[in-house]
């Protein structure tokens, strides 16, 4: 698989450190570029393009972690923080508009009336993508 630009959706989590670790080694095989993204879903009773300071300062601050994880792994990456109604759509359009070769992402563990879940944006993505979708879950956490 040719791979020039990867993807990573990064959602201030966990998973975050593991997406991107994978896809710096994606990225060295291929001499790739990271692109990562951090959507803010905005509220349908505001405005698209509303000013969302809490919001904007929190996703900058989860863009700079994901700049200095990468870094430690010797890469440099792109990062976006975009707006949005819903995060798949926004993930989706990204990849499709930055001519994406690759999205690399985390699918934390959930449970559901005690089945294991994705979320509906991680159903979206898988679904709408327009180019490969990786997806990194964690071990199961040990249920007592």
């Amino acid at each position: 698989m040719d791979i020039s630009k990867i993807l990573v959706p990064i959602s201030g989590t966990q998973e975050d450190a593991e997406t991107i670790r994978m896809a710096c080694d994606f990225a060295e095989a291929s001499d790739a570029s990271i692109c990562a993204v951090y959507v803010i879903e905005v509220e349908r009773s505001l405005p698209l393009n509303a000013s969302l300071e809490e919001q904007c300062t929190k996703g900058e601050e989860i863009l700079s972690r994901a700049e200095l994880i990468a870094h430690e792994y010797g890469y440099e990456i792109d990062t976006c923080l975009l707006q949005a109604r819903e995060t798949g759509p926004a993930i989706v359009t990204e990849a499709s508009e930055g001519r994406a070769d690759l999205i690399v992402m985390g699918a934390g563990y959930r449970y559901r009336l005690g089945i294991f879940d994705i979320s509906a944006t991680t159903s979206y993505v898988l679904r709408q993508a327009p180019c490969p979708v990786v997806l990194y879950r964690p071990a199961a956490p040990s249920r007592v």
